[in-house]
């Protein structure tokens, strides 16, 4: 009797994370053994099926047999650490790393992190696909989710800003196609969501989906930055760069973002639907589905 020889496993970093956790369940879909690493495994709520092991990419000793056996990673590296990252996954016979990146490369804005990561990956030698995400959809969550909860308030300083939000599923789908298809290596796609919104419009279509009215509370860029300090968090570690203070490599008094109302054209700007054939997701559609997350 013959016996299937068992692929080896795909080892995915941040697998518990916005990113990382869709792309865990995707390849479980697939039919491929998972790795998951995780700095708290015991607590990782991953999909049935997956591995899960204790890693750390600050600390890459912690990778010791994070690696063995793998043949594909999915990176989402920091820049002090990424080379030790590669040497051990080289080491351990890792042939493909696909970089969870960030559009801000593609915009020329970041040029100390993600950055820093790409080239290295790039000079590795192994082979490499990169894909850079736009802005999250799920940032809306993480900036004005603690106040709408609270108060139903936003608050924005700039609520007719443009810009393309996109679905976390629509970044795991793009890294499941460049895991499982051959052809797509040496890749890089700058993805984004497939509408162009204001600020304004996005809190609108978190307000249908809740079923329930949210005052845009408009106010001073230094207003919002003393408000998303105070609230913590994630909006408290980017609201300097958010609100036009610092760029987003941290150099204070130069701002990279554009807060006008106009959308941009760049043909090197991708969704879904024009890099893998897939309808995009909506905001809307990913409102719907994190609506019990804003109540």
């Amino acid at each position: 009797m013959s016996h299937l020889k068992k692929p080896p496993p795909i080892v995915v970093t941040g697998a518990t994370g916005t990113i990382g956790h869709p792309v865990v369940a995707g390849l479980l879909d697939a039919g491929h053994p998972v790795r998951g690493i995780s700095r708290h495994p015991q607590r990782a709520s991953l999909p049935d099926g997956a591995d899960v092991v204790f890693g750390d990419l600050d600390d890459p000793s912690t990778l010791r047999h994070a690696f063995d056996g793998a043949a594909q990673l999915v990176l989402i590296a920091v820049p002090e650490t990424v080379e030790a990252v590669l040497s051990r996954a080289q080491q351990a016979g890792v042939e493909h790393v696909v970089v969870v990146s960030s559009a801000a490369v593609t915009a020329g804005y970041d040029t100390t992190y993600n950055a820093v990561v790409e080239q290295a990956v790039m000079d590795s030698g192994l082979d490499w696909s990169i894909v850079r995400p736009g802005e999250f959809a799920t940032n809306s969550l993480l900036i004005w989710g603690p106040e709408i909860k609270v108060s139903r308030r936003a608050v924005e300083p700039f609520p007719d800003q443009v810009g393309h939000p996109i679905h976390e599923a629509d970044v795991a789908d793009v890294v499941l196609a460049n895991l499982l298809d051959p052809h797509r290596l040496g890749r890089i796609d700058t993805i984004i969501g497939p509408e162009s919104l204001t600020k304004r419009e996005q809190v609108a279509a978190i307000a249908e989906a809740i079923g329930e009215q949210i005052t845009l509370d408009e106010v001073s860029a230094e207003q919002a930055r003393d408000f998303y300090r105070a609230q913590g968090g994630f909006a408290a570690a980017n609201a300097d760069f958010l609100f036009g203070f610092e760029s987003y490599d941290g150099i204070e008094g130069v701002t990279d973002e554009s807060h006008d109302t106009r959308a941009p054209k760049d043909d090197a700007y991708l969704t879904l639907d024009q890099i893998t054939g897939t309808p995009a997701r909506t905001f809307r559609h990913w409102a719907h589905g994190h609506a019990s997350d804003f109540i």
